[in-house]
């Protein structure tokens, strides 16, 4: 089971960054969205501080909806979806393993761009260290709620939009939290620690019920 499930996450690892790109995309798309954003806001330093965290994680979450509709319609195309369909193993954690291999190819790239982008912001050490650390945490939970997304939408050719639809909503918590919890290190009055452990709870949460839903919504589509 260990080598299977190795062997799984390589190839799944060697798709996700070798399939346009997805790393450098989603990083370049997460820093347009960083350095643009200060243009409309305008050069108020203090603001763009205040405002930093929330910044980071939009683009954060845009970025990672960028990948998510290839996450299993790749799979489809060439037949291997079915094979794993019947192959006898556990859907739901081929899902997690395929889940997984996505946020490290995709998600782990922003979470490292994060510092330097932060900077941009104008935001201090503190802060650049919160909002790395619950992107680091939250942004897997977001990875498993699109894969909900990207099952359900698995069947449709373009089905991109109508995945943002599906995603966003359920990713507002993921969000909140996370903006919460990097606002919190800098603001004494508020403390980190909650909304922090409530945004791993969510990931845990999510990593959870991800793969099943999204393994059910796979057997729906081949039916």
């Amino acid at each position: 089971m260990a080598s299977w499930s190795s062997s799984l996450f390589r190839r799944e690892l060697q798709l996700a960054t070798r399939v346009g790109g997805s790393a450098l995309v989603g990083v370049l798309f997460f820093l347009a969205v960083v350095t643009v954003i200060p243009f409309g806001v305008g050069p108020d330093l203090n603001l763009l501080a205040r405002i930093g965290p929330a910044i980071l994680w939009i683009g954060a979450l845009l970025a990672t909806l960028l990948g998510l509709d290839r996450l299993f319609q790749a799979d489809r195309d060439d037949g291997s979806l079915d094979l794993l369909l019947m192959a006898g193993r556990p859907l739901e954690l081929v899902v997690l393993i395929k889940c997984l291999a996505h946020w490290v190819a995709t998600g782990l790239p922003l979470v490292a761009a994060a510092p330097v982008l932060a900077i941009f912001l104008n935001l201090e050490p503190t802060a650049i260290g919160a909002v790395t650390l619950t992107l680091l945490a939250g942004t897997p939970a977001l990875t498993f709620i699109g894969a909900i997304g990207a099952s359900l939408t698995v069947t449709l050719r373009r089905g991109g939009l109508l995945l943002a639809v599906l995603v966003v909503p359920l990713a507002i918590p993921v969000l909140i939290f996370g903006v919460s919890a990097a606002d919190a290190a800098v603001s004494d009055p508020v403390p980190f620690l909650t909304p922090f452990l409530i945004l791993c709870a969510l990931t845990l949460i999510a990593g959870v019920i991800g793969p099943i839903a999204s393994a059910a919504a796979l057997r729906f589509s081949a039916d």
